[in-house]
Parts: structure tokens; sequence; C-alpha cells
């Protein structure tokens, strides 16, 4: 508590259990580049056009890897990949 408190963090034994435990990448090559895309400050706008895909795809695919990396926000899902070096 006087780690939170103080503006610290505190991971859940469990939880970074899970992290370690993904090892290498379950991600396909377009799905990094479509996670990579809002890890670089784009909006769910610019990701279809600069990948040639449509907004629907991009949101699915997002939402594939959202729940192979476990995570339970966008951001998460940056954050699992980026802790990994994945993107």
């Amino acid at each position: 508590m006087r780690t939170v408190a103080a503006g610290g963090r505190v991971i859940d034994n469990e939880l970074a259990d899970d992290f370690g435990a993904l090892g290498e990448c379950p991600l396909s090559k377009r799905e990094t580049e479509i996670l990579r895309s809002p890890a670089d400050g784009l909006d769910a706008r610019e990701t279809p056009v600069l990948l040639s895909l449509s907004l629907g795809t991009v949101r699915n695919r997002l939402s594939d890897v959202m729940s192979r990396l476990q995570a339970r926000t966008m951001v998460d899902a940056v954050r699992i990949a980026e802790r990994n070096g994945w993107i």
C-alpha cells in the first residue's frame, strides 16, 4: 500500500507470470502492423488508410489481438507487446 500511495506500481505475481508465459510473438505480421499503428499514435481512422484495410477489418484484427494477448484494452495489448519486444 505504501508503494501505491507513493505513486509506485504493484503488479500481482500471477499477472506478471502470465505476461512472461507468452514467450514467442503470437501475432501475425499483419496483426503486428495493425497494433503498431496505435502504439505510434495513429488514430482509428488513420490506420486503415495507412494499411489499405477497411475500418471494420482493423477493428476485428485489434479485437483478435486483444483476445490473443489476454488484454482488457488496446492500451494493454500495446503495453504487453512492447514489454515482450513484439512491437
